[in-house]
C-alpha cells in the first residue's frame, strides 16, 4: 500500500532471508483469511508442506499464531481439523481520523476488532497544533485504559480530510485546510507518541476500510465514495490504490457539475461540494425556515416526508452520478460503494444515482455495476486509518522474529 511511514525505524529495513519470506508469506495469508488449514497455506504461499508445518510452528511459539478446532458442521468422525489464525492479542494497531469537525481514535487488535474508541468534537481546520494534542491525548488514553503495552502497538494510521502527498507525507491543504498547508502531520505525530505513523487520505482510508472489513471485500476494482463536508474518492484498480503523481486522485467533490453553480471554495462554480454535500444541502434547506437544519437533520426530514429535503437528495444523487460517469468509463469498476453522511438517506440518493450512471454510461459498463451503501458507516475513515498498519503486519512480524 502505498503511503508514508514515519517515526522508529522498524525491521522491515532489514534484508529478507528466504526462511524470513516464508514467515511472510504465511502471515500474509492469514491475514487475508481468518481461518486456515496447514494444507490451505501450501496452497496459498508455495511453499513446500515441511516449510510450511516449520514456519507454523514457529509462529505459534512467538505468540503470533493459534490453532483452533474446525467447528463446521458435515458429520466428521475422529479428530477435528485443526485450524490456523492470527492471535488477536500478538499486536495491535491505532487508527486515526481528523474529519473537518472531530478527532477520533480506534485502538484495534491485530485483526481489526476494537478495543477502544473514543470522539471529540473540534474545529480543525484553523487548529492544527490543537487537533495534533488531542489526538496525542486520545491515542495515550486508548493505550492506557485498554492497557495495552506501548511496544505491542505496531504503529498509527492517519486518515485526514484533505489531500496528502503520498510520497512526502505532506498536505495539500491551500484551499481546504490552509492552515495545514504544507504541514507533515505523520511526522509530528510519529515524534509525540514514538510510534511509528503512516498517513493517507481519509476517502482512500475509507475504501481500505472497506475492502478488508466492508462491502469491497473480495473486489479489486472498486470506487468508494465519501459525501460529507468534503467529498472525495478512494479507488482501487486491479488491485491497487491510485494516488497519482502528487496524492491528488479522486478529488471527485472538486469536478464542476454546474457551470452556472454556486462559487465552491476551491474558487471554482458549481463544483460537486456544492450541491451534494450534507453541509451545502443543510444550509440551503434551513433558508426560509424558522430555525436552521443540520447535517444531522437531513436524514429525518427525509424519512418523514419532507419535499424540499427529498427534493435535494434527488438532486445530489443525480448530481453524483454525473461525476462518477466519466470514472465508470474510464476505470470500469466492478463496485461503487457510497460512505459518509448522506448515506442514512440511500433509498432516496441511489436511484437517481443509478438512473444517470445508466443513461451517461455504456450498458457494458454498467450493466454488472453494482451500487451500495457503505456497510461500515461512519467508522470507515477511522477502520481504514488502522487498517493502514495492519497492511504492515506480515513484514513487521515475520522480519521481527529471529531466524529459527
Amino acid at each position: 500500500m502505498p503511503a508514508t511511514p514515519t517515526g522508529p525505524a522498524t525491521s522491515t529495513d532489514a534484508p529478507i532471508s528466504l526462511w524470513n519470506l516464508g514467515r511472510v508469506r504465511v502471515l500474509q495469508a492469514l491475514t487475508e483469511t481468518a481461518r486456515l488449514s496447514r494444507t490451505d497455506l501450501v496452497a496459498r504461499t508455495g511453499l513446500a508442506r515441511a516449510t510450511v508445518g516449520s514456519v507454523v510452528y514457529d509462529l505459534i511459539g512467538a505468540g503470533l499464531v493459534a490453532e483452533i478446532p474446525d467447528a463446521a458442521p458435515g458429520g466428521r468422525t475422529g479428530r477435528p481439523p485443526q485450524l490456523l489464525s492470527l492471535r488477536p492479542d500478538a499486536a495491535y494497531a491505532v487508527g486515526l481520523d481528523i474529519g473537518h469537525d472531530h478527532v477520533r481514535v480506534m485502538l484495534t487488535d491485530l485483526v481489526g476488532t476494537s478495543c477502544w474508541d473514543g470522539t471529540e468534537p473540534l474545529d480543525v481546520d484553523d487548529a492544527p497544533d490543537g487537533t495534533l494534542n488531542l489526538a496525542v491525548r486520545l491515542v495515550d488514553t486508548a493505550i492506557a485504559e485498554t492497557r495495552v503495552r506501548r511496544d505491542r502497538v505496531l504503529g498509527v494510521g492517519l486518515g485526514i480530510a484533505c489531500p496528502v502527498d503520498a510520497g512526502r507525507g505532506e498536505l495539500h491543504a491551500e484551499t481546504i485546510m490552509p492552515r495545514w498547508a504544507g504541514t507533515r502531520p505523520a511526522d509530528e505525530l510519529a515524534e509525540r507518541t514514538g510510534l511509528a505513523t503512516r498517513i493517507i487520505n481519509d476517502a482512500d482510508a475509507g475504501v481500505l476500510a472497506e475492502r478488508r472489513f466492508g462491502a469491497a471485500q473480495d473486489c479489486a476494482n472498486v470506487v468508494y465514495l465519501r459525501l460529507a463536508s468534503g467529498i472525495g474518492a478512494g479507488v482501487v484498480c486491479d488491485g491497487r490504490m491510485l494516488h497519482g503523481r502528487d496524492g491528488l486522485a479522486g478529488e471527485l467533490g472538486h469536478v464542476t457539475v454546474n457551470p452556472y453553480g454556486a462559487i465552491c471554495r476551491c474558487g471554482s462554480r458549481g463544483c460537486l461540494e456544492t450541491v451534494a454535500s450534507p453541509t451545502a444541502i443543510a444550509e440551503l434547506l434551513g433558508r426560509g425556515r424558522p430555525n436552521p437544519v443540520r447535517v444531522a437533520d437531513l436524514a429525518e426530514l427525509v424519512h418523514t416526508g419532507d419535499r424540499g429535503a427529498v427534493r435535494m437528495i434527488e438532486d445530489a444523487g443525480e448530481a453524483v452520478g454525473r461525476a462518477l460517469a466519466p470514472v465508470v468509463m474510464l476505470l470500469n469498476p466492478e463496485l461503487i460503494v457510497i460512505g459518509g453522511d448522506l448515506v442514512a438517506a440511500e433509498d432516496v440518493l441511489l436511484p437517481p444515482l443509478r438512473r444517470t450512471l445508466e443513461r451517461d454510461t455504456m450498458r457494458a459498463q454498467h450493466q454488472a455495476l453494482r451500487i451500495v451503501a457503505s456497510t461500515l458507516g461512519d467508522s470507515a475513515g477511522v477502520r481504514g486509518a488502522a487498517a493502514l498498519v495492519l497492511d504492515t503486519v506480515p513484514e513487521r512480524l515475520g522480519l521481527d522474529l529471529p531466524a529459527a
